[in-house]
């Protein structure tokens, strides 16, 4: 079973970082998030999966998109999976793959600047 985020902890850091600072917890659990979406492949695969029809993609549809081989996909979509950013449903030979919005919310949420 993957290692998922608790939406308990990114609830936690949901404070802006300008109204108070993180705790350190907070700060390691959230690196986790934004590490997994660092590199360009990850978050390319994010945007294809959040962007497409129905807000699911088949790993079938996400395949084409690069010029990687299926192993590696299968790694990044692993790492995003980890982290809690997507959730993945097997259906036959595929597996289909989502977007969590509530991570992505939390996640935004905290990057909201203080309003003067």
């Amino acid at each position: 079973m993957p290692k998922q985020l608790p939406l308990a902890v990114v609830d936690a850091c949901c404070s802006p970082l300008a109204r108070e600072p993180l705790n350190q917890e907070q700060a390691a659990e959230l690196s986790k998030l934004f590490k997994a979406m660092a590199d360009p492949v990850r978050l390319r695969l994010l945007s294809l999966i959040a962007s497409h029809s129905g807000g699911e993609a088949c790993v079938c549809d996400l395949t084409d998109a690069f010029d990687l081989t299926g192993p590696t996909i299968s790694h990044h979509l692993k790492v995003l999976r980890e982290s809690g950013l997507i959730t993945g449903e097997r259906r036959g030979t595929w597996v289909y793959y989502r977007v969590r919005p509530e991570v992505l919310a939390r996640l935004s949420a905290v990057l909201v600047p203080a309003m003067s």
